[in-house]
């Protein structure tokens, strides 16, 4: 949700999530000309975005990584 409203192309935002037995990977996949959008300038949208991520499943008691992917 919050990465669609980042892109010019929310259609084509698409979040995988792959379990592992501590840690889940949620693959952002997102349009070739919106991962500039997603990344921000010298990373701090992402690194916002993936703070987000971790606390939200710290208050589950997990751990979650975010891989941007074109």
């Amino acid at each position: 949700m919050v990465a669609r409203s980042l892109v010019d192309e929310p259609a084509a935002v698409r979040v995988e999530e792959v379990p592992g037995d501590a840690t889940t990977i949620y693959r952002l996949r997102v349009a070739p000309a919106d991962v500039g959008k997603v990344i921000g300038k010298h990373g701090r949208t992402a690194h916002a975005l993936r703070m987000l991520l971790g606390a939200a499943a710290a208050r589950g008691g997990r751990r979650a990584v975010l891989d941007i992917e074109e």
